[in-house]
């Protein structure tokens, strides 16, 4: 997929465990045990989502298990003192599902789960019927891009379009996802837009200049290298 960002349908798992709201509360410890998940869509009908029982809608059945909270506990938790009471998913679930779209970017769902502090998200089309489901580590599979892949893209989406040849003699590397741009560029102003666009390159960990300006009395300025979009005067 070069020069278009991966999308969640590229990387998230199409096999996904789920639950009904009728499912009781062993039922949801055994298949959450048995998949090696620690939430589960809760679906009705045709396999609409309609919530989610997480680890943390089931901890409460034995924190309060044996205790008998105080008038304090009872008001500042009441949520959790109901699902410590609860037997089934219907009554266990989060709801509505926090869910994302297949066709929604990887940064959109990786925002959406920082934001929510969530470890995974179900994937819904437009009825909200689950298509499957994607966590964190699947957002952090562009990472294994090869370095190659990573800086052909930077030569033909950002190089070539910032700084053609012949006046440019930019050159490109990528090592562990680090970029170098490197050579003699035609305006070092562009640096800062160069180093916004070679981030926005799905796989790129970090971005390195080494290059230098032609000025207009033909002798080369250098630019100082930078890691940010602070890289060359504007």
């Amino acid at each position: 997929m070069h020069g278009t960002p991966h999308i969640v349908s590229d990387v998230m798992t199409q096999t996904v465990a789920a639950i009904g709201r009728g499912a009781s509360f062993k039922e949801i410890v055994r298949m959450m045990h048995d998949w090696k998940v620690s939430a589960l869509p809760v679906l009705e009908g045709e396999g609409r989502v309609v919530g989610v029982v997480s680890e943390a809608d089931l901890l409460p059945k034995e924190e309060f298990r044996d205790s008998d909270p105080d008038r304090y506990t009872q008001q500042r938790r009441l949520s959790d003192l109901a699902k410590a009471g609860a037997v089934t998913a219907g009554e266990l679930m989060t709801s509505p599902a926090l869910t994302v779209h297949a066709n929604a970017t990887l940064a959109q769902a990786a925002r959406t789960m920082a934001h929510e502090k969530v470890k995974r998200l179900p994937v819904v089309d437009d009825l909200g019927m689950l298509q499957g489901i994607v966590s964190r580590a699947d957002l952090l599979k562009v990472f294994l891009r090869e370095d190659e892949d990573i800086a052909e893209e930077v030569r033909r989406e950002v190089v070539s379009y910032l700084f053609p040849t012949p006046a440019s003699s930019a050159r490109v590397a990528v090592r562990d996802g680090v970029v170098t741009l490197s050579g003699r560029l035609p305006d070092a102003s562009l640096v800062p837009v160069a180093a916004r666009l070679i981030r926005a390159v799905e796989g790129v960990v970090d971005v390195e200049f080494d290059v230098s300006a032609h000025s207009r009395s033909s002798e080369a300025a250098p630019v100082p290298s930078r890691h940010s979009e602070d890289a060359a005067p504007s």
